[in-house]
């Protein structure tokens, strides 16, 4: 319950922010938002590719696509954080008959076998066996001791079919078992508590692993950096192709050049993106510690900071290529048509991360992929998470990613600059190519 008041408190706050935001925007809806005004007064930051981002920025922070997706967002994390710590705090209570008489020795060993096997004990008394064999097929008790030698369950399928029930039943026999031997050879109380206390010796892998959080850390950012993508780049290929169906590029392209308003278009709807992804990190990180949940853990911090890291890479990896194609189509159904092929290798390492998120070692397929710029935001997180890569390997992939974006912008700009203005039917990418300057 105390989980469900922070995450309620937490979507409160959320709410309120972003009700703030939306009363900002009202306020001036043909000019930049007004703290950013008051803050740069007559100063133009990068310039006209400044104003065009932040042009960009205010017209998506107004949007009402935003905030639903963002609450939508915060939903999901919430319930993926509050949820397994609810499952996790809550252990299944065994229920243990008695018949006849348990030493306070004994029934503190059952205790202890039970807490052992992270159950809750409750001893209850039986009349006779008769009575303990109905409660047992009633389901009133789980397991019954019969003098303290003999243990009942409903029937033996139900014993090794009910993990709940043979846990529990064998944990019993094993602790009562050991106490009567050590009892029958004479050895003191003492010395058989001491005998009760031990525990088996540690197993360690000789190559240590991340645990479960990391690798849930890992899903949740495969889900996130997926669905922000396909969202925001959808956005700039629309964005794009509405601007050249209005004729509002013709008029901004006469005061600005079109690199600028291109890289403007790409970086105001990235900044929008990294708000977006900033504020559900800190949302999930600050909920993750007010619950208890162990996504704070083990390395499962370092796979946050290495899923935004990907996210920006990815958007400024795809962002011009969706944007040229933008620039090419004259239809809604042209754009969407466009969009497909462009999202293949996004859906594929998505698929790909998925598939391979589980435990165990990941495979040569996944490390390959994490060093090609398509895909590597999607494997690359994934091996953080395994904890297969080594700083400078993920350095290589970040450096490989940051030059074949550049390579893509340069392109991208080319085709943008010689296939925005060109109207009447839809411009194949040969035609841009060919065409003379």
């Amino acid at each position: 319950m105390k989980s469900l008041v922070y995450a309620l408190v937490a979507v409160v706050v959320v709410l309120a922010l972003l009700r703030r935001v939306r009363a900002g925007r009202r306020s001036q809806p043909h000019d930049l938002p007004g703290p950013v005004a008051r803050t740069l007064g007559n100063r133009r930051p990068l310039g006209d590719t400044g104003l065009v981002a932040a042009r960009e920025v205010h017209e998506r922070l107004r949007g009402r696509f935003f905030r639903v997706i963002t609450l939508i967002l915060l939903a999901v994390v919430a319930a993926a954080i509050v949820i397994p710590t609810l499952h996790s705090s809550s252990r299944p209570v065994v229920r243990v008959g008695v018949v006849g008489t348990l030493s306070a020795t004994q029934r503190a060993t059952v205790a202890a076998a039970l807490a052992h096997t992270r159950f809750d004990g409750l001893i209850t008394a039986q009349r006779d066996i008769a009575d303990a064999r109905a409660d047992l097929r009633a389901h009133r008790v789980t397991v019954v001791i019969e003098g303290g030698r003999t243990l009942l369950v409903e029937t033996a399928a139900s014993a090794s079919g009910s993990t709940t029930t043979m846990t529990a039943a064998t944990a019993i026999a094993t602790a009562l078992g050991l106490e009567n031997a050590l009892h029958a050879a004479g050895v003191s109380a003492s010395q058989a508590a001491v005998i009760a206390r031990a525990r088996p010796l540690p197993i360690h892998g000789a190559a240590a692993r991340p645990g479960g959080a990391a690798r849930g850390t890992s899903v949740i950012g495969l889900v996130f950096i997926f669905i922000l993508l396909t969202q925001y780049l959808t956005w700039t290929l629309f964005g794009v192709m509405e601007e050249k169906t209005s004729r509002v590029v013709e008029v901004l392209l006469a005061t600005v050049r079109p690199i600028q308003l291109l890289g403007g278009k790409v970086l105001g709807i990235g900044l929008v993106a990294l708000l977006q992804a900033g504020l559900v990190v800190v949302f999930a990180l600050v909920l993750a510690d007010a619950v208890g949940s162990d996504l704070l853990e083990g390395t499962a911090p370092t796979v946050v900071a290495a899923s935004l890291l990907w996210l920006v890479l990815a958007y400024a990896f795809y962002s011009w290529v969706f944007a040229a194609a933008g620039s090419m189509a004259e239809r809604q159904d042209q754009a969407q048509s466009m969009s497909l092929p462009l999202s293949v290798p996004i859906i594929f390492g998505y698929v790909v991360g998925l598939a391979n998120s589980g435990p165990g070692p990941a495979s040569l397929f996944v490390k390959v992929l994490a060093y090609l710029p398509p895909t590597a935001p999607f494997a690359m997180p994934l091996l953080v998470a395994k904890g297969e890569v080594t700083w400078w390997a993920l350095l290589a992939a970040v450096v490989l990613s940051i030059g074949s974006t550049i390579a893509v912008a340069r392109f991208a700009a080319v085709v943008y600059e010689r296939a925005v203005l060109r109207t009447g039917h839809r411009i194949r990418l040969r035609e841009v190519l060919t065409q003379q300057r």
